[in-house]
Parts: C-alpha cells; sequence; structure tokens
C-alpha cells in the first residue's frame, strides 16, 4: 500500500522502547540481526523445550515472542507447537510444573525434552518449595531450566532494581545451579548452556531486567533453532561418554568446554580481565556489574594499574579449584561485589553477601597463601551507582568513533516514539552498530520517557546511561526544572529543545541552573518551535519535526524518505518537512548566563531518571484516596458500625508474608545478671495458631518500638498517639488500613533506626532553615561521606536523632512514613523440634547493646524487645527457610560446630535425634562441638547436653571455653584433639558438618576437615585433596554454614 505522496507506509507502528518488533516467524531469528536479550532467550527456550511456563508481569514482556510464536503455530526442531502457560506468580509458583518434569507415564524420549520457565527473579521465592523437592529428587525427573530475568520492584525506593539476591538466596538454599549472561550478545549462547547444563542439575541462567534484557542492540551470528538442536545434540552425545562420578561442577565445566569447541568461542566458569599480576582484585556475579567491571579494569591496566576482575559466570555449582585458577597468585587484596536484598541490606554493615562467604571459603581453604589476602564485601549499590557516571566510550577503547543520544520526553507524547524511530533510522546503515534503551519514570511530570542511543562501527557493550551525549533532545521544557540535562551533553554538543519559547522569555523560563551550564560548556542550543507548524498541524506533525530536526542535526542523508517510511502516516512527515527551516533557530547564548542565580534554585538536581516502570503512568488522570489523620472518634464510629463503613480486621496487613500471633510462655535469662551479655531463651506458645515449622527453619520477628520511646517521639514531634492514620493498602487502593499513630510507630516505622545516606538527602526537601538545608544535603553528597559514615558507626545515630537535631525539616507524618524505612523482620535460628515441642517454639537470644560516642546506652531494636517481654505477652511471627538441614538417612552421623547462640538450630537437631531414638528409629552418631568464652557465664544449655550425652544420644560433647585457662582454647581445638571421631562420623560413616555462629573460625574449622579427610586417604594408602573433597562435600549438603 502506498501513500498519496508516493512513499509506502511502513509494515508496522514502531513502539517508543523497542524499534525492531518481534519476529513473527521465528525462523527468521538467525544470522545478524536487531533484537534483544529477551527475544533470543525465548528463541532458545522455544526451540528446545515443548512446553514452558512462564511468570511475567504484564508490562515486563517477558514471554511476548514465545506467546507469538505458539499463537502463530510455529514448531520447534521436534515438530511440536510449544504450548505457553502463563502462570501466576503467587506461593507454590511451580507445583504444577513438578507433575510434568515428574510424571511416571511419559514417554521416555518426551521425558528428557527441558522443561522451561521464563520469569523475573520473584518468582524463585514463591517457586522455592517446588524448587527444593526437584532438587532433592532431580534423577528422575525432567531437566529443568529456568531463564530468569533479575528485576523486581523495590517499593522502598520505588524503582525497578536489579535482583540478583533472590536468584543466589534460592540457589544457596536448595542447591540449584545458578549462571548468568554478561550482555545481550551472549544471551542466546548462555541460554543454551543452562540448557544442556540441566541435564546435570536444575538450572537458573539469569540475567539483567533492568537495562540488559531490553536493550536493542544489533547481535551477530544467532543460531537459528537447526543449528541450536545440531549444537545441543553434539554436545549433550560427548557428555553421556563422561565419567558418572564426576562432581557437578566438572560436568558443568565439561559442558561448557564443549560449548567453546563448537561455538569458537572462550567462554569459562569465572573469567578473569585485567593486569596480569594485580594487587587487588574485584570479584563480581551479574550482568552489568560483571560487563562494567571488566571494562573498567581493561582501562585501568591499559593506564598501568595493577588491578583485575574476576567475572562469576556459574555461581552454582561453585567451583573452588577453579575459581582459585582463575585468580592471579599476585593478590594482595579481594574486594567482593556480592548480592543483598536491598539498599538497606547494602548499607548494614552486619549484613553479608552469599558471594563473600562463598568467597571468603575458598580462600582460607586454599594451601596456596601462607596468610590468605585480606577480602572485603562491597554493597552492590556503590557499584550500580558509578556505573551511572561513566561515559561508555571512554572503556569501549580501541579508538573506535561513537555517537552518543539522549531523548527526554513525556511518556504519552505525541513525540515519545521519535526517539525509537530514529534508533531504526540509524540501524538501516549496515557499517553501524546502534544500540537503543528506553525507561520510564512515572514521577516525574506524572511520567517521563528516557531514551538513549550509541551508534558505533563496531560492536557495543555500554549497559549504563551515557555521560557526554553529542545530542540531547528535550520535549518538554518542564524537564529541564527537573532535570541536570546539560551537564550530560558534551562540551560544545547540542541541546535540540522542543518549545514555543520566545526570545525575550529565556531568562524567565530557562532555569538558572541549565543557561549557566551551556554557557560553562559552550553547548549549542537549538529551539525547535511546533507553533510554525501552524495551528491546526495535528500532534504527529510535532513527532515528525523533533525526528527531522535531529536527523539534520546529526547530518543524516535523505531524512525525508526514510523517515516517511518509518512513520505510520508519511504525510506527517512531509508537512513537517516543509515547515523544518522556519521552526529551527538557533540561540545566541549571551555572556551573562555564565553568572546566572535565581531565588530558591536547588543546589543540584539529578542527571539520570529512576526506571520505575516499563510503561507509560497510566494512572496520571486517576485520582487516588489520600491518606488522613481522623481522630479516634471517627475511628470508633467506623468499627462499631462495620457494616455501614466496610471494615474488616487483619493482622498486620502491611506485611505481605503468612504470620502467626503467639504468647510467651517462657522468658529466663540463662547467663548471670552480673555478667555483661545476656544470652536468654525465650518459648512462645503456638496452641491454636495452626503454626508449623521443620528442623533447621528460622523463626521471623515482627518486633516493635520501645513504648517510651514512641511516646517521647510522640510529643516532641507534636502528634496525637490517638489519631488514626488512614492509609489505602498496597493491594487495593480502594481498601484503608486504619491504625493509630502509637501503632504506626510502635509497628510499622523504623523511627529508632539508623538512616541511610537518602534519609538526608529525602529529609532537606523540608527543611526551612538554609543552613540546616544544606547541611543535611552535605550529608547526603560525596562531601560529607566521612562525616555521615561517622555518624553512622561511630555515633550510630537514629532517624528521631537526625529529626531532633535539624528541627526546622519537620515533614507532614505521612511524609515521614514515607521517607522513614520500614521496621523489618529480624529471623533468628528455631532451638527447639516440633516433634518434641508440638505446641511451642524455642529461641535462643544475646541482647546487642553498646554505648555511642554520647554515653548513651544504645540496643538492638529486636533483641531488647524480645528480652523485655512479659510472659502472655503476644508477638507477630513467620516461618523462613533455611540451609540447616538434616541429612536423609538417620543413620548419618551429625557433627555440628556451634558458639555462643549458634547451639541454637543444634538443640532442635538433638531433640529430633532424641525423638527419632524414642520412636525406634536407628540414629546415628552425634558430635557436638560447643564454644564460649567461660563456662560458669556461657555454659549454654549445658545440662541438657550432658543429659543427651548420658542419654546416649550425644556421643562427643567438645566443649571449648577460651577464656577459662592461660592458654586459649577455640573449638577447632577440641575438633583436633578428636580426629578419629571425625574421620569415623564425617568419612566413613558419610556424616554431614555444620557451623553456625561468627564467621571468623570458618577457616580454622574447615582446616580440621581437610585434615580429617586427608589423614583418612592416607590411612588407605590413598592421596586425598582436602580442599576438593570439602567442595564435593558442600554440593553434597554435607558442609553447611550457617555464618553470620
Amino acid at each position: 500500500m502506498a501513500h498519496q505522496s508516493g512513499v509506502k507506509n511502513p509494515l508496522e507502528e514502531i513502539s517508543p522502547v523497542f524499534p525492531h518488533s518481534v519476529p513473527a516467524d521465528i525462523s527468521s531469528v538467525n544470522g545478524t540481526l536487531y533484537t534483544t536479550a529477551q527475544t533470543l532467550v525465548q528463541q532458545v527456550a522455544y526451540t528446545l523445550s515443548d512446553k514452558l511456563f512462564t511468570y511475567s508481569p504484564d508490562t515486563f514482556s517477558l514471554d511476548e515472542a514465545a506467546r507469538l510464536w505458539s499463537g502463530n503455530e510455529q514448531t520447534n526442531v521436534r515438530g511440536v507447537v510449544p504450548t505457553v502457560n502463563a502462570m501466576e506468580t503467587r506461593l507454590g509458583a511451580a507445583n504444577v510444573l513438578l507433575g510434568y518434569v515428574f510424571s511416571p507415564d511419559v514417554d521416555p524420549k518426551k521425558k528428557a525434552v527441558a522443561k522451561s520457565i521464563i520469569a523475573s527473579s520473584p518468582a524463585l521465592i514463591h517457586m522455592r518449595s517446588a524448587l527444593d523437592q526437584l532438587s532433592v529428587l532431580y534423577g528422575v525427573s525432567s531437566p529443568f531450566v529456568a531463564h530468569v530475568s533479575a528485576v523486581d520492584y523495590e517499593v522502598s525506593s520505588a524503582k525497578l532494581v536489579t535482583d540478583y539476591a533472590s536468584a543466589v538466596t534460592v540457589a544457596q538454599e536448595t542447591g540449584i545451579g545458578l549462571l548468568a549472561s554478561f550482555s545481550a550478545h551472549e544471551a542466546q549462547h548462555m541460554a543454551l548452556f543452562a540448557t544442556l547444563a540441566a541435564t546435570v542439575l536444575p538450572m537458573v541462567h539469569i540475567y539483567d531486567g533492568v537495562s540488559v534484557s531490553r536493550e536493542s542492540a544489533k547481535i551477530k551470528d544467532v543460531l537459528d533453532r537447526t543449528s541450536l538442536q545440531n549444537v545441543f545434540s553434539s554436545i549433550l552425545g560427548e557428555q553421556k561418554e563422561a565419567p558418572k562420578k564426576a562432581d557437578q561442577g566438572t560436568k558443568v565445566n565439561a559442558i561448557l568446554r564443549g560449548l567453546n569447541a563448537e561455538l569458537g568461542t572462550a567462554y569459562s566458569l569465572f573469567e578473569y580481565e585485567g593486569h596480569d599480576e594485580p594487587d587487588a582484585v574485584l570479584v563480581t556475579f551479574g550482568s552489568v556489574e560483571s560487563l562494567l567491571a571488566t571494562q573498567v579494569a581493561a582501562s585501568l591496566t591499559n593506564s598501568g594499574e595493577r588491578i583485575g576482575v574476576i567475572a562469576i559466570r556459574v555461581y552454582r555449582p561453585f567451583s573452588e579449584p577453579h575459581f582459585l585458577e582463575a585468580l592471579p597468585r599476585s593478590v594482595k587484596r579481594i574486594a567482593v561485589l556480592g548480592q543483598v536484598a536491598n539498599k538497606a541490606a547494602a548499607e548494614d554493615s552486619a549484613v553479608q553477601s552469599a558471594l563473600y562467604v562463598d568467597v571468603v571459603a575458598a580462600i582460607t581453604m586454599s594451601d596456596i597463601w601462607t596468610l590468605p589476602p585480606p577480602i572485603v564485601d562491597i554493597p552492590e549499590e556503590e557499584l550500580t551507582a558509578q556505573a551511572s557516571t561513566m561515559d561508555a566510550f571512554i572503556l569501549l577503547g580501541d579508538g573506535s568513533h561513537a555517537q552518543q543520544y539522549v531523548f527526554w520526553d513525556g511518556d504519552d507524547a505525541a513525540s515519545a516514539p521519535a526517539a525509537s524511530i530514529i534508533s531504526r533510522l540509524l540501524s538501516e546503515d549496515p557499517r553501524k552498530s546502534v544500540s537503543f534503551q528506553a525507561a520510564y519514570d512515572n514521577v516525574p511530570l506524572s511520567g517521563i520517557l528516557h531514551s538513549e542511543i550509541r551508534a558505533s562501527s563496531s560492536a557495543i557493550d555500554a549497559p549504563f546511561h551515557i555521560e557526554c551525549a553529542d545530542i540531547s533532545v528535550v520535549n518538554d521544557i518542564q524537564l529541564l526544572s527537573k532535570f541536570d540535562i546539560a551537564s550530560r551533553t558534551k562540551d560544545s554538543g547540542i541541546i535540540l529543545l522542543k518549545s514555543t519559547i520566545k526570545d525575550d522569555e529565556f531568562e524567565k523560563k530557562l532555569p538558572a541552573l541549565f543557561r549557566r551550564a551551556v554557557t560553562k560548556k559552550a553547548i549549542n542550543l537549538i529551539i525547535a518551535d511546533p507553533s510554525a507548524l501552524g495551528d491546526e498541524a495535528p500532534a504527529a506533525v510535532e513527532n515528525a519535526l523533533i525526528q527531522l530536526a535531529f536527523a539534520k542535526l546529526a547530518n543524516i542523508s535523505a531524512p525525508l524518505e526514510k523517515l516517511s517510511y518509518l512513520n505510520i502516516d508519511s504525510s506527517t512527515v512531509h508537512q513537517a518537512y516543509e515547515r523544518l527551516d522556519s521552526s529551527l533557530r538557533n540561540v545566541e547564548i549571551p555572556k551573562e548566563w555564565a553568572d546566572s542565580l535565581e531565588d530558591n534554585e536547588p543546589s543540584h538536581l539529578p542527571t539520570i531518571p529512576q526506571t520505575t516502570s516499563f510503561a507509560i503512568n497510566e494512572e496520571k488522570h486517576t485520582t487516588e484516596p489520600a491518606p488522613a489523620l481522623k481522630t479516634s472518634q471517627s475511628a470508633a464510629q467506623a468499627i462499631v458500625f462495620k457494616e455501614a463503613y466496610d471494615v474488616q480486621s487483619a493482622l498486620r496487613p502491611d506485611l505481605s508474608m503468612k504470620n502467626y500471633i503467639v504468647k510467651v510462655q517462657e522468658n529466663r535469662r540463662l547467663t548471670p545478671e552480673y555478667y555483661g551479655r545476656n544470652i536468654f531463651h525465650i518459648e512462645f506458645d503456638l496452641s491454636g495458631t495452626g503454626m508449623e515449622y521443620q528442623i533447621g527453619e528460622a523463626l521471623g520477628i515482627h518486633s516493635q518500638n520501645d513504648p517510651d520511646e514512641v511516646s517521647e517521639f510522640i510529643e516532641f514531634y507534636g502528634l496525637n498517639a490517638d489519631d488514626i492514620v488512614e492509609v489505602p493498602s498496597k493491594d487495593d487502593p480502594d481498601v484503608l488500613e486504619m491504625r493509630t499513630v502509637f501503632q504506626a510507630l510502635s509497628q510499622n516505622v523504623d523511627i529508632f533506626g539508623r538512616p541511610p545516606k537518602k534519609f538526608y538527602e529525602s529529609l532537606a526537601e523540608f527543611a526551612t532553615d538554609e543552613g540546616e538545608r544544606k547541611a543535611l544535603l552535605t550529608l547526603s553528597s560525596a562531601e560529607g561521606a566521612t562525616e555521615s559514615k561517622r555518624r553512622a558507626e561511630m555515633d550510630t545515630v537514629t532517624f528521631a536523632d537526625i529529626l531532633a537535631e535539624y528541627k526546622s525539616a519537620h515533614p507532614s507524618f505521612y511524609e515521614l512514613v514515607r521517607i522513614v524505612s520500614p521496621l523489618k523482620r529480624r529471623e533468628y535460628s528455631i532451638a527447639s523440634s516440633q516433634k518434641v515441642n508440638p505446641n511451642s517454639v524455642h529461641l535462643l537470644i544475646v541482647v546487642v547493646n553498646w554505648v555511642d560516642t554520647k554515653g548513651r546506652d544504645r540496643f538492638g531494636q529486636a533483641t531488647r524487645y524480645l528480652s523485655r517481654l512479659p510472659i502472655g505477652a503476644k508477638v507477630t511471627v513467620s516461618v523462613k527457610p533455611s540451609v540447616m538441614k538434616l541429612p536423609p538417612l538417620a543413620t548419618q552421623p551429625l557433627i555440628m560446630a556451634g558458639l555462643g547462640t549458634g547451639l541454637a538450630p543444634f538443640r532442635a537437631f538433638v531433640q529430633y535425634r532424641a525423638w527419632q531414638k524414642s520412636q525406634g528409629v536407628d540414629i546415628g552418631s552425634v558430635l557436638l562441638y560447643m564454644g564460649s568464652r567461660h563456662q560458669r557465664e556461657e555454659y549454654l544449655y549445658g545440662e541438657e547436653w550432658e543429659a543427651y550425652q548420658a542419654a546416649g544420644i550425644v556421643t562427643l560433647l567438645g566443649r571449648a571455653f577460651s577464656r577459662d585457662q592461660s592458654e586459649k582454647i577455640y573449638i577447632q581445638d577440641r575438633m583436633r584433639q578428636s580426629l578419629d571421631d571425625i574421620i569415623e562420623a564425617y568419612i566413613k560413616e558419610d556424616g554431614a558438618f555444620y557451623l553456625c555462629g561468627p564467621t571468623w573460625p570458618v577457616p580454622d574449622v574447615t582446616e580440621v576437615l581437610q585434615e580429617a579427610i586427608v589423614e583418612e586417604g592416607k590411612r588407605r594408602g590413598a592421596k586425598v585433596d582436602g580442599a576438593k573433597k570439602i567442595e564435593e562435600l558442600k554440593e553434597g549438603l554435607r558442609y553447611v554454614l550457617e555464618v553470620y
């Protein structure tokens, strides 16, 4: 079909976020093409599976291609049209899959075909129970592979974040495999690798879900369906010849070597980049993190820095020998960029990442270093923030010229597709490689679209924001007051501003910050005035005007013909082209702009929007119910007349997990009153709650703030404790949740917790005193990093302390709730077995306390709360799974090492073994090693252990009281003294070893276990690698650490 202008119309309408649509025919996915990692992952899953189970929120589009191909009845390589089953992300997700993978009635050939899941990372948490079963019984199941987009919505920051922590946690707790794609260019290969590795163990393939998965890029050498199947079959055939007894890490590595041989690639489990003899090495896992870190390392190495990066491709199974092989021997210090649950966890010095624990274990168990290099854990937030300020092409090197363009627009503006159309236009040039990324921020102006284009003569791997744009296009003048757009435009670059602004309005309508930056950087400011198009011009003509203006400024040849084809209505392009020259004008920058100032000018503006959604803000034109403070009288009316007010009671409606109310039935201190450490035993009555827990699980305590401190804060802040807080529910904004101010500050708001740096910045918005506002902004900036760190670590200030210090910053109660972190659940290992204590659950806890720099007594919020609870007090609790699980056979021995309150799970273990014996079940030996400072004060559960020993349940009790004698005796010393017992129980009788407590004894305790392994081998006349054997035991869940 041709338009009246004679130019043919485009085949499709171009999406504002994806310039290149999903191919309707899967066979066209091959060779060199523009596509996304998301599409390539779906192509592999669709080709190599007959059934796909997808857990994709509507706006995430994780399964869009697979649903399209299945709807078009496209077949896979076996001639089958795969079914795409869209599932809900909820508790028990993936249980339906178990019926397929374990079905005994399925044809053996079909059973060998992988079952694939496509999901976002939160779904893994809901799949945990199913993955647990799958991991244990994998020998009789179909291969299972999950392709997971690492993205989640973080409520505290109200934005989409890259979430690897969910996958790392689930992999660690269930024993499933986990590998990562670093970029869109290798997504297809890694999806194929994951499907192959799924023949060894259940496998999760994870990739960045915020940027990498949605980046449109030019991908070369894409395998078609037949090639995928040929490579898959070839490697699978080779693996059938592999030794059956090889461990999982060895098998997975063999598959990766086979993949390299087939594809001519050089992937490895651990990929090193940097100096040949580095002093410092950074260890990373994840797409953006790994890609960024390796590029930084390469750049710094070229400038002479002795630095390197190990990017972990396969995180589980974690092959310590391969990790140590990749780590240069010259290293003097190691930093680990680990994944943690959220920003609050990243800023909590007590939280350690799982990756850090693995690296520490690998280094300390190695005999490579006489004195192992120091290892530090770096919160991921620090590097992610750095990534946003780096210019991609400083790192790309090789002298290749690249153009970079940034577009800013309202999310539903007529010109919103302009950037995507320009990207499509640039990609028509076969000599160029173009990447495109777009993100929605639903907050500024009720929704904006931020798009970035990079065009280069070579392939582009740059999953971070542009910092030196050749051209910045701003389609709404209001954005200049929201973002520092000029700072991300290069010196002598161009800013194209769509506006009807007149020359005499510049100083009135252009912010002073913008005018100064334009002058300082000698930026060329070009106005595209849509009023020149005429009053009757449709909005689509404005869109075409921006495209044509950009093409002119970027020196793109023949833009009229090309853009006519790429726009759905080519006549609008011709109409805009006729008025193009009259619509554009170059602004002459007065020298006076360099000194521009204005009243109430912000000290700085953000340079990059937050990615809060993958879609436009549909709610911008709707009215949301506003929260309100009401008197207790109005609340009483609602409670008395429930039907009229549609009131329902709920247990902590703000908490998403399953909760129970339990009562304290015992709370006793175990250490003497005179002793400095208050370690106590607390029991909760479960009668009538229906709560169940398993051996090794943890109890989540939803604690409350101290009531006296809450009352003091309410009085100081001028609040009424009995006023009702009426807040729209998170699940349904039409439903209002009611609490008193006192309840909210007691149960929901962490007002006495430690504030992150972000709090200072948020609070500054409310400061009416200019000095206090500047002080708060300084504390939130790099300039105030030392002072804010001192406040957090030395003064241990709280949110309440800051509000008392900066009195002019007085947010309303609702604003306060918004910027102060919520109270978090605290988890404690359960110290009882429900078989022995059917109606109670027990905990062993030490009160955390210290004196701050002002001489004030400070306490851990949850431990103080629990220590003060009287008999009969009600507490809200929940149950959390743990890695501490008993071995499958009752006859398998237990070797347990617990320090201080780390004895808690082992009390549950011993109780359960005692119960098994009372039921006539044969049980294995139980070796319990316990460590503390003094027997007199800290012999925790001492009489119980001795009673169990007398009853023949505990066969060895190794007590290490480090300070009761002149020479210090630690838990590893007691273990070494009973090496023969460990050899018998751990090695000969296939026992399982557990360590619970602080991190510091891990290397010493592990060294003893290695000695036992080597000694046992020596007695048999065999040479055994102790470190390698520990790695095998770890994979078999016979070496389990729960350290903190």
